[in-house]
């Protein structure tokens, strides 16, 4: 993926704001339903998306400035605290690619990193690219048979050698399909793309199985193990089962009251202002948030009055007129 800054159209000394607000301007330019008829449409939406995940985010954000994370989120490989990366003293760039030790010995969980898992098993531990060997007797007696010399691991003391491993990947979709549920295609660690089907009602940091899809072996393969992450959106905010929405009115909504149109997941709805509403009142449109087990959660809607952007000199001598005449106080109780 390309730098997230050049997708988002910002320097990288770019505020929060600023990225907030170029992302918002490019997701309504770039959304699917606005370019129904352009193929490459959901692709570009949702490298916008993947661009905004990182940018949009302060510690990711400080993490792929200091090189510690790539352009998809990915940790970059470094090499080993203490031991360097094989071959020298500085790691190699790449995708990294991550082993888990548990009761059934290494998972894989990661991309490729540079040189392989062997590779670096040979720079720490000198020189074989056997994976691993025990510490019992039977693991005295291989490293007898060998004259005491190569790696202290052997292969099968990693456990489940018969197995195959599971592979870990990473998708991210957008509100929408998560909401909807999708079909969407992953490509692997082992470049292998595989279609999943999204749910609907899944949540970001939740998992899907894929039996038989991981790493084959002499006892059948391991599985794919998906972890998905919902994409920001450029009106919606989740919490928990709610969402959360800013609404924009203008000021003279605000005074005398007005019907004005709310978007929804499922279509807009018209939502009653009451007069004399003040900026940060929230409205709940019941049902019309996320799907849950116990239920739809709700829409909650926060007013936001918005004055015109050019000014207007009618409006600005009627406030001159209104701070003579009708003055008042709304931070008096603050102290």
């Amino acid at each position: 993926m390309r730098d997230p800054y050049e997708i988002l159209g910002v320097s990288k000394g770019a505020s929060a704001g600023e990225i907030k607000t170029a992302f918002r301007r490019l997701a309504k330019k770039l959304h699917p339903d606005a370019n129904k008829k352009d193929p490459q449409a959901a692709t570009r939406f949702a490298e916008l998306n993947a661009a905004y995940e990182i940018a949009g985010d302060e510690d990711k954000r400080k993490a792929f400035d200091r090189g510690e994370i790539d352009s998809e989120g990915k940790p970059r490989f470094r090499g080993f605290e203490g031991h360097g990366a094989p071959g020298g003293g500085s790691g190699r760039e790449g995708n990294f690619e991550t082993f888990t030790w548990g009761s059934d010995g290494f998972a894989h969980s990661g991309g490729r990193a540079g040189g392989g898992f062997e590779d670096i098993l040979r720079g720490m531990f000198g020189g074989q690219s056997s994976a691993a060997q025990g510490s019992g007797s039977q693991g005295r007696a291989r490293r007898g048979a060998r004259g005491g010399s190569g790696s202290p691991f052997e292969p099968e003391d990693f456990g489940g050698a018969d197995a195959g491993r599971d592979i870990a990947a990473s998708l991210t979709i957008t509100l929408p399909e998560a909401v909807l549920g999708a079909k969407k295609r992953v490509q692997l660690p082992t470049g292998k793309d595989v279609e999943v089907k999204i749910p609907a009602g899944l949540a970001s940091g939740q998992q899907i199985r894929l039996k038989g899809q991981g790493t084959p072996g002499p006892g059948g393969a391991g599985d794919l193990l998906i972890t998905i992450s919902i994409a920001p959106h450029p009106v919606f905010t989740p919490d928990g089962a709610d969402l959360r929405l800013e609404l924009p009115i203008t000021l003279y909504e605000a005074v005398l009251g007005a019907k004005v149109r709310v978007p929804t997941l499922d279509g807009a709805v018209e939502l009653a202002i009451p007069p004399q509403t003040s900026s940060g009142r929230t409205f709940r449109l019941k049902g019309k948030g996320l799907p849950s087990r116990a239920g739809s959660g709700d829409l909650l809607a926060t007013v936001r009055i918005v004055l015109p952007e050019d000014g207007d000199a009618a409006l600005e001598e009627l406030m001159r007129k209104w701070r003579k005449e009708k003055s008042y106080d709304p931070r008096r109780d603050m102290g």
